[in-house]
């Protein structure tokens, strides 16, 4: 008799892209492949992206990572034992920090880490390395909201609601948010709804707006500050919710009196009857949203920025209000739950600041160490890879889920700064461009392969779970901080391997923090539990949070706070050398530095390189033609990229996409100037020229 052919195993998961983290079901092995179909999810309900339907292909690299890598002295990356790449990297931290101190050495983490990883990472950093010098490329993303949203709300979460609210909405304002391209399955939501776009190009998603509004780069809060004057001169606030719900009203106001519709007009190119459209639109409407994205926030003035709009919105009475209110669209996958547990370098488990004593005390606490061996606060992301390699800054680096080379603002600087470390660790599952620097890779597990949770946009903690053995000699993040903790010197139990061991420990760590998840466990969400934080620990099992602000705002009065702000430009403007202004953004085949799309054939094959989105006016003044190759320059250096016309784009803009490596890396010429408060890059305006390119 012939035996029965096995069950094909699957797991029910979520997609490993975008903050979004709609649900999936994955079937198959290594033998047979794996195959996604979308699952019936809140968020995405039965639908996927293109990145999404072929997100499988990703764990079937032919470039997969497998074994790990250290270099020889001729410079060849040469496959290694597991025992002689950590004993490598555990010297080399160990003669660095002998000779430089803890600082000499640093950690930079992704916002596409599970929250046990990150966890686990910031707490190696403090604990094993005994280093401030820890962040991630999450201060590239959502910082400026994070700010912002702290300071209006007393709390930052992307979404104070669930995503499905939205489909209840009138009207919703996208501040510099292209989700039909960067998360598809959310336009579903807002069929029903009236879109206000603000974007400088006529994006898909503008295509698809009632009104769009095309300001120039960098003039985002002239208009926000617009639109609030308006809303005041015109009767259109909320009176009885500003008075009751919120604090520093007549300040912001008297701002936003000098910016009335004609002076906002002649600034950001945006027509005073389509402002005065906008605030009519979001005051009449019965549910109404206003929505943050990338494209207002990665300015050096985006915490303002942010504040500005949602000053707008807290004057119309929409935040802590059922069927409407403010959000932040957060972008990476565990781009929320990647901020809350300790990748950050201000920042300790549970969204604690690392400066408040008490916060402090209880981490110490939980990590089963002296309060004065915690270390104070670091450098930011950008202000991290600038110093690498100084006198003054780490001369060791350990990268875990990121791809800085091509990432990163001014990147042919951090490319320099990485190449002058003493020791550079990549742990990563394919050849990332930054992993090929490196001194020491070390092959990691990817989705599929590993157990774990992620907090996605609205704030709810999802389960990942595995449907694959991890392949060759591959490891987890987690086991792998264990064992360079151990050859550190650490405790073996400090440094826990199992995620639900990690979890446990995670929620002892976010106790009383503003994101606690100490009342979440991995029994909960696999019953099927729908737990938004905050979720503490309570005798009767709390239900979590999906919907916040409701009876009252986080500070401690119960009042959302108003910010005063002023409205300047860009930190580099246009000039006679450089006319134009440039912005960058995401394409619907690829996500972030494209380390993982550009290695799925469907993806690549739609869009296979970096372009130059320009107006053919614009093009014919400086000599160039559809598809030809052009050079694009600001003052840190020069992209090449084939050049697309399209009428819809203003006069005065350029626009590239920051997926691709090489000389086509829009990071070549993004401006590293930061923003005050969150530390945030200025990769959306920059001045640059444009020439044909000269082989």
């Amino acid at each position: 008799m012939s035996e029965l052919p096995l069950p094909i195993p699957e797991a029910d998961t979520h997609c490993p892209y975008c903050a979004l983290q709609c649900g999936t079901r994955l079937s198959g092995d290594w033998e047979v492949g794996v195959k996604v179909l979308p699952a019936d999810f809140p968020v995405n309900r039965g639908r996927l992206c293109q990145k999404g339907w072929t997100a499988p292909d990703v764990l079937a690299a032919t470039d997969r990572l497998t074994r790990p890598l250290v270099r020889r002295p001729d410079g060849q990356l040469v496959e290694a034992s597991w025992d002689t790449a950590l004993d490598t990297v555990a010297e080399g931290l160990r003669r660095i920090r002998a000779v430089h101190g803890p600082d000499a050495v640093a950690v930079f983490g992704g916002g596409g880490l599970t929250n046990e990883k990150a966890y686990m990472l910031g707490k190696f950093a403090r604990l094993a390395l005994g280093t401030s010098q820890i962040d991630y490329n999450g201060r590239f993303c959502m910082s400026s909201a994070a700010a912002a949203g702290n300071a209006a709300f007393g709390l930052d979460r992307g979404l104070p609601f669930p995503v499905t609210d939205l489909r209840g909405a009138q009207t919703v304002l996208l501040a510099g948010a292209n989700i039909a391209e960067t998360m598809p399955p959310l336009m579903q939501h807002l069929e029903q709804a009236e879109l206000i776009v603000m974007d400088p190009r006529r994006t898909a998603t503008a295509q698809r707006a009632a009104l769009h509004l095309q300001p120039a780069p960098g003039t985002d809060l002239a208009l926000a500050l617009g639109l609030l004057h308006i809303a005041i001169v015109d009767g259109l606030i909320d009176q009885d919710y500003i008075q009751e719900r919120t604090g520093g009203f007549d300040a912001a106001a008297r701002r936003a009196m000098a910016w009335w519709p004609e002076r906002v007009e002649e600034i950001t190119g945006v027509p005073a009857s389509a402002q005065r459209e906008a605030v009519r639109m979001l005051a009449e409407a019965r549910n109404a949203y206003v929505l943050t994205g990338r494209g207002v926030e990665q300015h050096s003035n985006g915490t303002d920025t942010v504040a500005g709009f949602i000053n707008l919105a807290l004057a119309l009475g929409l935040p802590g209000r059922a069927r409407s209110g403010y959000g932040c669209l957060t972008g990476q996958g565990n781009g929320q739950g990647g901020r809350e547990h300790g990748q950050k370098a201000d920042q300790l488990p549970g969204y604690r600041p690392i400066t408040d004593p008490a916060a402090r005390a209880h981490v110490a606490s939980v990590w089963g160490v002296a309060l004065e061996d915690l270390p104070g606060p670091g450098r930011s992301a950008y202000e991290l890879l600038d110093a690498l390699g100084s006198d003054q800054g780490p001369r060791g680096l350990l990268v875990c889920g990121s791809n800085p080379v091509v990432s990163a603002p001014h990147s042919s600087r951090v490319a320099e700064r990485l190449a002058s470390l003493d020791l550079l660790v990549v742990a990563d599952f394919v050849p990332s461009e930054t992993a090929c620097m490196a001194d020491v890779v070390l092959p990691v597990t990817q989705w599929a392969e590993e157990e774990g949770t992620l907090t996605n946009l609205e704030g709810r903690v999802l389960r990942r779970r595995s449907l694959l053995s991890p392949p060759g000699q591959v490891r987890s993040d987690l086991q792998v901080l264990h064992d360079l903790a151990v050859r550190l010197g650490e405790p073996a139990s400090r440094f826990p391997t199992a995620p639900r061991d990690v979890f446990e420990e995670l929620r002892a760590a976010s106790r009383g923090g503003r994101a606690d998840y100490s009342g979440i466990s991995y029994d909960r969400l696999d019953a099927g539990e729908t737990l938004h934080w905050p979720c503490p620990d309570t005798q009767e099992p709390h239900p979590g949070t999906p919907r916040l602000f409701l009876d009252g705002f986080a500070h401690t009065d119960g009042k959302a706070r108003f910010t005063e702000v002023e409205h300047r430009g860009p930190a580099e403007d246009i000039s006679s050398s450089y006319p134009l202004y440039a912005t960058t953004g995401r394409v619907l085949a690829h996500y972030q530095s494209g380390a993982q799309s550009r290695r799925v054939a469907e993806l690549n094959e739609a869009v296979p390189e970096p372009f130059i989105e320009v107006h053919p006016d614009t093009a014919a003044r400086s000599g160039l033609a559809d598809q030809g190759l052009a050079r694009v320059t600001s003052a840190r250096g020069s992209m090449t990229a084939r050049i697309r016309l399209d009428a819809t784009m203003r006069l005065d803009t350029v626009f590239v996409p920051f997926h691709f490596p090489g000389e086509g890396r829009a990071n070549l010429i993004t401006n590293p100037a930061l923003d005050p408060r969150s530390r945030m890059p200025e990769f959306k305006v920059c001045a640059v020229r444009i020439d044909p390119h000269q082989e």
